[in-house]
């Protein structure tokens, strides 16, 4: 009842419409001031998500400059008489920066996780717990039964305080290296690494250091022996040596895929029959789509221990080639004009280096040429650029008049229908002009 009689005696004895002005007067100001800022941030492009939404209440800068703003006014109105509602907007101000700060890293980092938005749920009515229990005086006391709850674990005991004490600080903890790591791609890594792969590699480097860092001092904040960690180390030594050796080996070779650069981000490649777009190159598998859309998981092992066909160049340039018979008389250069012209004529064909035609083979009903061409934007299809070069080598072919030969197979077809008679067609009675 003293707590009770506290505030309402705390109630009583304040101004209500001097603090309600002082509140509203905070969160005009920082209304104010990250309006501006965010203005300011945003034409130089350097707005963070995080701290700056889409306008001003949205992202943690607000509530965060309005506790600011808040804070300054209780401190010198304390001074003079007591404060009630100023307390309770300070410490609802103070949960929502914490509650808008988690939720945007966790958005940010886990973009469609629905796991996450259950976990943002849970820590955002706990922090609004918390924040009623301080205003109203009862945190203490709360603290003190929590503490009081022992648990007993093997032959220690440990308090429940320090179980839920540990599991916020630990998710806090991992929640700042997130924002911090996020920081540090957006600053660093993209500015100062321009490969795809190495920028994935560093990324995934810096977040799992980050990662052991702020589990090592999460743990030791909340009282835990870190000596006692060896046992735990050598228990997850033999687990990797017997019972994780795939997952260990694919963790390795996806590092070594990343490192070496053989394969990268954007290499069109053919794995397995599989033949596709590498998407992404994650710590176990890489992300390989299909020009359908179609994606296939392949562990990283795969990669370093079986054939992988790299179907880019190293420059970033995609092969192509299509091949063509045509009569055993045909004019040899006018034919390769005709298909350098074919291919010159597409635009996504590139011109350096240009297209190239060769005499292939010497068949028994004609000449076989192969015209081989590069293009650089195979994601947008490899298909329908096919497609374009045969119909215009077709075109082209016909207007020079050149012979495209019937196979001997078509020649000498015979109709399969009950009762007809084999039928064989006279070549010199067949017209070779396509």
């Amino acid at each position: 009842m003293d707590i009770v009689d506290k505030l309402i005696d705390d109630f009583n004895n304040s101004s209500a419409w001097l603090e309600f002005f002082i509140v509203l007067g905070g969160l005009l100001l920082a209304y104010v001031c990250v309006r501006f800022w965010g203005r300011h941030l945003k034409h130089k492009g350097r707005a963070a998500s995080v701290w700056f939404g889409s306008n001003p209440l949205h992202g943690a800068m607000f509530p965060l400059m309005a506790l600011l703003w808040i804070y300054i006014a209780q401190a010198i109105t304390v001074q003079y008489m007591p404060v009630f509602w100023l307390r309770i907007a300070i410490s609802l101000l103070c949960s929502l920066t914490v509650i808008r700060f988690v939720a945007r890293v966790l958005s940010k980092s886990f973009p469609q996780s629905t796991g996450m938005r259950l976990i943002e749920r849970v820590f955002s009515w706990m922090v609004w717990g918390l924040a009623v229990l301080h205003s109203l005086g009862l945190l203490t006391q709360v603290l003190a039964e929590l503490d009081a709850v022992r648990l007993t674990l093997g032959k220690s005991q440990i308090s429940l305080l320090s179980l839920i004490e540990g599991a916020l600080s630990t998710g806090l903890m991992l929640v700042v290296v997130l924002w911090v790591s996020s920081l540090f791609e957006q600053h660093v890594i993209n500015r100062w690494v321009g490969d795809l792969s190495m920028r994935k590699v560093s990324m995934n480097v810096t977040r799992g250091v980050l990662i052991t860092v702020g589990l090592l001092l999460a743990l030791s904040w909340v009282g835990m022996d870190l000596t006692t960690l060896s046992v735990m180390g050598g228990a997850i030594g033999v687990g990797l040596g017997f019972g994780m050796q795939k997952i260990a080996s694919n963790y390795v070779s996806g590092f070594l895929v990343l490192i070496e650069r053989a394969l990268r981000i954007g290499d069109n490649v053919r794995v397995d029959g599989f033949e596709g777009r590498i998407t992404d190159i994650r710590t176990r598998f890489t992300v390989i789509q299909a020009l359908n859309g179609r994606e296939s998981i392949v562990p990283n092992e795969t990669l370093i221990t079986q054939r992988v066909e790299n179907l880019t160049q190293s420059d970033r340039r995609f092969s192509l080639s299509t091949t063509m018979v045509v009569g055993m008389d045909s004019d040899v250069e006018q034919v390769r004009q005709v298909l350098l012209a074919a291919a010159a004529s597409q635009p996504r064909v590139l011109a350096q280096p240009g297209p190239s035609v060769q005499l292939v083979d010497f068949l028994e009903h004609g000449l076989q040429f192969s015209l081989n061409y590069y293009i650089s934007d195979p994601q947008n299809g490899q298909g329908n650029i096919r497609s374009d070069v045969n119909l215009a080598v077709l075109q082209g072919l016909r207007a020079a008049g050149i012979q495209l030969p019937v196979p001997r197979q078509v020649l000498e077809w015979s109709g399969g229908a009950p009762g007809a008679k084999d039928v064989k067609v006279d070549p010199e009675a067949v017209d070779h002009r396509a």
